[in-house]
């Protein structure tokens, strides 16, 4: 795919086409509880045990037999139990003070939370209304043993891991890490630390952008440069980079200027599976392989680099690491813009949300939607996003997509 006469690809079809080559991630490994978070599950998890493993008290109060209490409201209280204790067994007849947590005894099968009783030394004063069977957690109401609690290809998010530690699991099998090699280019580039900026330079932004996106995603990540603006080198890079890693990820380079060498380099070395996408910011996106290594170019541009990424990196990557990408979860909101000049290609706003005062949703967007100005995806919660060809008025109703979703 040569020269720059490609068609320009919608979203839908670069989605399916990177997807039709994401071939997933099957070494595995086990790692503790700690070490899982943002990890990918291997393998279904199924609860060994039943949570809760006994019918507990949902708060703390007074535990009794229902039928006891029908027709008095004095009970006297023969036992305490509190969360960790052996439950023991109730007398007929009388009550129990008993706390969150804490087994139920044998015997007992209603609590009434302390606020609504009174008590006069070691007898108990019910309400005058109080209802039979409450405020008790049964045994396995939340899990039961042989329960498929986690499913293999599930992102370990924290309540996630929080429910296996639930069933006592100190390890789970996970997808090993993907290796991701990013690689930034041009000679304008200087990496953050190293120095006063010269003529004409600016700092690297992209290189930490995206190993900060990458390590949301528990990819293990590898850089090289700033590269230069020369064919061979980059050409090296790339040969190099594919040795180790499973994906290759660079930016900038990837149009058509003197100056763009990694989408020749990729022709060079290996496979361009696709190039440009009809959105905005972003239309200069690559796809294909060096080696075994799948290959992404970014725009250089860092608004551009960081929505190519979070619309398809992201989603691919999850696809080799055995998750099912989820598809764009907008939402509708508000228009408080006007886009009066409808555009070719699909756009991509950065917005952020405000609320009226009847609790309608309302996207402003950064007042410069240029690709080049960073601080605008700081500002705002996510992307309006604008169909091809649409004109937008204010109060009209737009897909909005926020960045939590999209980036982990």
């Amino acid at each position: 795919m040569k020269g720059g006469s490609a068609p320009l690809l919608s979203v839908e079809e670069v989605w399916a086409r990177m997807r039709a080559d994401a071939t997933t991630v099957v070494e595995g490994e086990r790692v503790t509880l700690d070490e899982a978070l943002s990890r990918v599950l291997a393998e279904d998890l199924r609860a060994p045990i039943t949570v809760p493993g006994f019918d507990n008290s949902a708060m703390d109060g007074y535990a009794f037999r229902a039928d006891d209490a029908r027709g008095q409201r004095e009970l006297s209280i023969s036992l305490r139990v509190a969360a960790g204790d052996a439950p023991g067994k109730l007398s007929p007849g009388t009550a129990c003070r008993i706390f969150t947590g804490a087994p139920m005894p044998a015997g007992a099968d209603t609590v009434v939370i302390q606020e609504r009783c009174e008590r006069r030394g070691d007898t108990l004063v019910l309400p005058d209304q109080w209802t039979p069977h409450a405020n008790i957690r049964r045994a396995g109401e939340d899990i039961r043993a042989g329960d498929v609690i986690l499913r293999e290809g599930q992102r370990l998010t924290p309540q996630a891991v929080g429910l296996a530690a639930s069933c006592g699991f100190a390890e789970v099998l996970v997808r090993r890490r993907l290796r991701v090699a990013v690689l930034s280019t041009g000679d304008e580039l200087r990496a953050a630390g190293s120095g006063p900026l010269g003529q004409g330079q600016i700092y690297d932004s992209n290189r930490p952008m995206l190993r900060a996106l990458l390590a949301q995603l528990g990819c293990e990540t590898r850089t090289a440069g700033p590269l230069g603006d020369e064919l061979a080198t980059t050409r090296q890079a790339l040969r190099a980079a594919a040795e180790s890693a499973d994906v290759i990820v660079t930016t900038g380079g990837v149009s058509v200027g003197e100056e763009d060498h990694v989408k020749a380099a990729l022709e060079a070395e290996g496979t361009l599976a696709l190039w440009r996408v009809a959105i905005k910011p972003g239309k200069p996106l690559a796809f294909g392989r060096v080696g075994e290594a799948h290959f992404l170019g970014l725009p250089g541009n860092p608004v551009s680099a960081f929505v190519t990424f979070l619309l398809f990196v992201g989603p691919f990557l999850k696809a080799l690491m055995g998750e099912t990408p989820a598809p764009l979860r907008a939402f509708p909101v508000q228009a408080a813009f006007t886009r009066g000049t409808p555009d070719s290609r699909r756009e991509f706003l950065r917005a952020r949300l405000a609320t009226g005062a009847d609790g309608t949703l309302w996207a402003e967007t950064y007042p410069r939607q240029s690709s080049g100005v960073l601080s605008s995806t700081v500002w705002a919660d996510g992307l309006v996003d604008i169909a091809a060809g649409r004109a937008v008025a204010e109060g009209d109703s737009v897909p909005f997509l926020p960045f939590e979703g999209l980036a982990s």
